[in-house]
């Protein structure tokens, strides 16, 4: 958009340099690019937001200019007109108003189509606008004046006496006043005569109807046109014009009605004639908003008090009538051009911008800390996240299943099976109380597209009730299968997956939903392993046997599966934070390296060591677990990291030597550890 620094002058006092003006309008969100001097005159080319059409006239961006330096806007008065003859006989018809709701139609009869004054010519020249005659420069003038453009037709260049605004018909053809035949469809916008299309509605003229030398009668035409067609037809044919720009970004009616006087007086003015005719067809009226502001609301989200009166009066200045609500809030009325406010933040928006960014202070935000979402949803998608970090895939499958691929999943005897009265194959007979199975054959699918590891999981409810009382439980099923490269130091190292990986996915899962009571347990069904939250049985991990893993098709392959009831987890969770501040004070780390026998639970050890290891012990965790030839059967080799540290100082040798000796001692006589 471009504009002059003395055509601004026309509609508000400026006593700004140019360079402080343009530096002023960038700061309140007008970002002026450049600055060029022609003659006795400064062009200002600006960037104008797509939310903001109002901004694309002069008088838009002279309101702006006042409301930013406090001065007043000279709203240019234009004078009344009355028509010297009747014209109801002249037709305007509107195919949808949705396609137009407005559309207005002045006839001016006697013109001299002639040049323009040097004066008119002058200002279309400095903004790059090329001079045609006195009737098409006036048409531009207005256009980048008020933001609304105007078409001005050869009234006896057309077929009859009448204006049709409809769809075009397929195939129809116009040519433009760019000399370009078009062929159109029916989703093209066209003005027509009753024999023609005689403009593309909103984006250009046609050829055959043009203002000439010769021509001595005019039709001055001003619309508002729906932004999404203008835009979509104007893409469809590869055009881009002055009019269509600001088509498609919305008009609204008052500027319509404005710029149509305006057009028609200074026609009068500058290539005689008489208005004959003034005739429309549509609605004229626009729906009043109304937006309430607490000040209170402006003051903190601005982060700065501002006065009230100097609130009132930014808005007042940006054309928006006010009324105050009280001693806390205020109406703003929202004029008709500003369709980019619609609702309080708008309004704030509005007064930053003509405060001035650089005029608020600048502090540190407040945080207020507040309790974290405990809803179903929040929690399932907090669930899922460490299950993606870890490079699990999520799948969804079936709710309905084969009863028999329950089997070794579903203990029957604790669960009743809601079965399917007419179910479309054996395949979806029953709903599932299970996802595992579900996982199984997601899993060998995959095998079968030569997939080289499996890991995935499900979040999806489960069925299960007696007669007619059914319930619902919703679970997490992770499945892990295959073998994976490890990139280490050493070189590659191929890596099976088994329970263990399992039980560290569910540790993380637990970590993040704040779950500190959890404990891992034998199952007294061989294989599997009971999930257990604050003493209740909440789920399942195990390896699956290779029976099952035929049943299935799945070869040569090792699976491990874990299912979780959510439902359970989720009552358990806490998601309050704590924040403490880092230790200022180095650690010290001792490793103990020991064999353990397989029944005795790693966990009830560490409990044991953190009890022992006060007040220093700050962490304890395993480091490094073996099985091998080294280790006698039924042990395992374990290597447990103890981290300790003192808040308050440095700790000493002499301190941490005889703890990690209490733990060793700890180890050899109440869990039978052997210190290697």
């Amino acid at each position: 958009m471009k504009v002059t620094y003395n055509w601004l002058k026309d509609f508000v006092e400026i006593t700004l340099k140019p360079e402080a003006l343009a530096n002023r309008l960038t700061m309140a969100g007008i970002e002026v690019k450049s600055l060029e001097e022609k003659g006795q005159d400064i062009v200002f080319e600006a960037e104008i937001t797509s939310n903001r059409p109002d901004l694309l006239s002069i008088i838009g961006i002279a309101r702006e200019i006042a409301a930013i330096t406090g001065k007043r806007l000279k709203e240019p008065k234009i004078p009344g007109i009355t028509t010297s003859a009747k014209g109801s006989n002249f037709p305007i018809k509107i195919e949808s108003k949705k396609d137009c709701p407005l559309y207005t139609a002045k006839v001016i009869r006697g013109v001299t189509v002639t040049s323009s004054p040097d004066w008119l010519k002058k200002r279309l020249e400095l903004i790059g606008c090329r001079s045609i005659n006195n009737i098409v420069d006036i048409t531009n003038y207005i256009l980048f004046t008020y933001g609304e453009p105007l078409h001005a037709f050869d009234l006896d260049r057309l077929s009859a006496q009448g204006i049709f605004v409809r769809r075009a018909e397929k195939g129809e053809r116009i040519i433009g006043i760019d000399a370009q035949e078009r062929i159109l469809d029916e989703e093209a916008l066209v003005i027509a005569d009753s024999k023609k299309p005689i403009a593309l509605a909103g984006i250009m003229g046609g050829r055959d109807s043009e203002v000439i030398e010769a021509t001595k009668n005019i039709l001055l035409e001003a619309a508002i046109f729906n932004p999404a067609l203008i835009r979509a037809s104007r893409q469809k044919l590869g055009m881009q014009t002055d009019s269509s720009y600001r088509f498609e970004r919305g008009i609204d009616v008052q500027t319509a009605q404005n710029a149509s006087l305006a057009a028609a007086n200074l026609i009068l003015q500058l290539a005689g004639g008489r208005l004959t005719l003034a005739k429309g067809a549509g609605s004229l009226k626009t729906k009043r908003k109304l937006i309430r502001l607490e000040f209170a609301n402006a003051d903190r989200i601005l982060g700065t008090i501002i006065k009230q009166k100097e609130t009132k009066k930014i808005l007042e200045n940006l054309g928006l009538k006010t009324r105050l609500a009280g001693k806390s809030a205020l109406y703003a009325d929202i004029p008709s051009y500003r369709q980019d406010l619609t609702c309080e933040i708008d309004i704030i928006e509005e007064i930053a911008r003509i405060y001035g960014y650089d005029s608020i202070p600048k502090t540190l935000p407040r945080v207020i800390p507040q309790m974290a979402s405990q809803e179903t949803r929040d929690l399932v998608a907090l669930t899922k996240q460490p299950l993606v970090s870890l490079g699990l895939n999520e799948v969804i499958t079936y709710s309905l299943i084969n009863r028999q691929l329950l089997s070794g999943f579903s203990e029957e005897e604790k669960t009743s099976i809601i079965e399917i009265c007419n179910p479309l194959s054996n395949e979806q007979e029953v709903l599932r109380p299970v996802l595992i199975p579900s996982l199984m054959k997601c899993a060998a699918y995959n095998y079968n597209q030569k997939q080289a590891c499996v890991d995935i999981f499900e979040v999806a409810n489960v069925f299960f009730g007696e007669e007619d009382k059914a319930k619902e439980e919703l679970h997490l099923a992770i499945l892990l299968s295959g073998i994976r490269p490890l990139m280490l130091e050493q070189g590659v190292v191929k890596d099976s997956v088994g329970p263990l990986h399992l039980k560290g996915i569910c540790e993380a899962v637990f970590e993040k939903l704040g779950v500190k009571v959890y404990e891992f347990r034998n199952s007294e069904h061989a294989g599997r392993i009971n999930i257990l939250v604050a003493g209740e049985n909440a789920g399942l991990m195990m390896k699956v046997p290779s029976q099952i893993l035929g049943r299935f098709d799945i070869k040569n392959q090792e699976v491990a599966v874990m299912e979780i009831s959510l439902d359970k987890i989720f009552a358990r969770a806490n998601l309050s934070k704590k924040l403490s501040l880092l230790s200022r004070f180095p650690a010290i780390t001792r490793d103990i390296s020991l064999v353990l026998k397989n029944e005795i639970p790693i966990k009830e050890v560490l409990t044991a060591l953190k009890e022992k290891g006060r007040p220093f012990l700050a962490e304890v965790k395993v480091a490094d677990y073996y099985r091998g030839k080294q280790i006698p059967p039924g042990c395992r080799g374990i290597t447990i990291s103890c981290v300790y540290r003192c808040e308050e100082r440095t700790l000493t040798e002499e301190e941490v030597n005889p703890a990690q000796s209490s733990l060793r001692g700890l180890l050899e006589e109440r869990f039978q550890a052997k210190i290697r």
